[in-house]
């Protein structure tokens, strides 16, 4: 598995990692085995990044991973954690005070001292420009709670503000062969700023897996039901915003791309690998053989032209169709 250094944390990870709301809620159940399981897969394969929030599950995501960490003392995972959903949306709620008892609950469900990395999971656009805010995550690493911290986020223009800040180290965004909108900007300005780009949604929600028809259905408590309209929470986040018969279409002539011997799950997170600047894709996995097959994308080698084949789906299918926020 090759290894990228995940920009101003100035640690190595696997350019594949695991992805884990799925471990933790809104993607149906997950038994606890299963999910011990599948880490564990991850791990055998050369998997050394984990990606979770304090909101997957209530905590549940963090919890099965200190468990998980606690019976392998041996593995050096890196994991990173995000804060910031477990409060109305307003500005205001973002505080040190909420901080410091973000950080204290996530340090405790992981069972670690200091945090490896602590992500703003998708605040409210006017956080990214409040200076206040990004000194208090200054004091945190300063105190020891986290050794470093990036954000998640849902638009273009709040990669780009993020990544002129300082000491952010890391951004979170939705990319992949679906969403080629941080190709243009977000990519070139992170790779001159020396930020890491963690690569989220890379399968679509599944959609490129290849495996949905337009009569696919999911369980009421996936969020691929019930958020299919930004219900929940941002309609980015479920299919990348696109309309599911769409993206069934779409993915339909992506498979046609795919070679003999690759699964299209494997080639959807090989070709976000390939493009210059991203450090790490994190798909999920509900199960072991999904967890073996995504870090299996490392070794895939993409033919010429396949790149080209993206981007034609992507101009003929989804650039009109992606919602306009982005």
């Amino acid at each position: 598995m090759e290894t990228r250094t995940l920009g101003r944390t100035g640690r190595d990870v696997s350019v594949v990692g695991l992805g884990t709301w799925q471990l933790g809620a809104d993607w149906g159940d997950v038994d606890h085995d299963e999910a011990l399981a599948v880490l564990d897969a991850a791990v055998e394969e050369g998997v050394t990044f984990f990606d979770t929030a304090d909101v997957y599950g209530d905590g549940r995501s963090e919890q099965l991973i200190g468990e998980y960490l606690r019976s392998r003392p041996d593995a050096d995972i890196f994991v990173a954690t995000k804060m910031g959903r477990r409060v109305d949306q307003d500005p205001t709620n973002f505080t040190m005070d909420a901080f410091r008892a973000w950080t204290d609950r996530s340090r405790a469900n992981l069972g670690v001292d200091t945090l490896d990395l602590v992500q703003l999971h998708c605040p409210p656009s006017a956080v990214f420009s409040d200076e206040r805010v990004f000194e208090d995550l200054d004091t945190l690493v300063q105190e020891g709670a986290m050794a470093a911290y990036g954000v998640s986020v849902e638009t273009v223009e709040e990669a780009l503000i993020a990544i002129r800040r300082p000491y952010v180290a890391s951004v979170q965004i939705i990319f992949n062969a679906f969403r080629l909108k941080p190709l243009d900007e977000v990519l070139p300005a992170a790779r001159a700023a020396g930020v890491g780009i963690i690569a989220r949604v890379p399968l679509a929600s599944g959609l490129l897996s290849g495996r949905y028809t337009a009569d696919t259905t999911f369980a009421a408590d996936d969020h691929r039901t019930f958020n299919r309209s930004g219900d929940a929470f941002d309609v980015g986040e479920t299919f990348s915003g696109v309309d599911f018969e769409t993206g069934v279409r779409a993915a339909q002539e992506f498979a046609d791309l795919v070679p003999e011997g690759v699964e299209p799950a494997q080639a959807a997170i090989a070709w976000i690998l390939a493009q210059d600047g991203v450090t790490s894709a994190i798909p999920g996995a509900r199960n072991v053989k999904q967890a073996r097959g995504n870090a299996a994308a490392a070794q895939v080698v993409l033919p010429e032209g396949f790149d080209a084949g993206v981007r034609d789906i992507y101009d003929r299918l989804l650039r009109d169709e992606i919602h306009p926020r982005w």
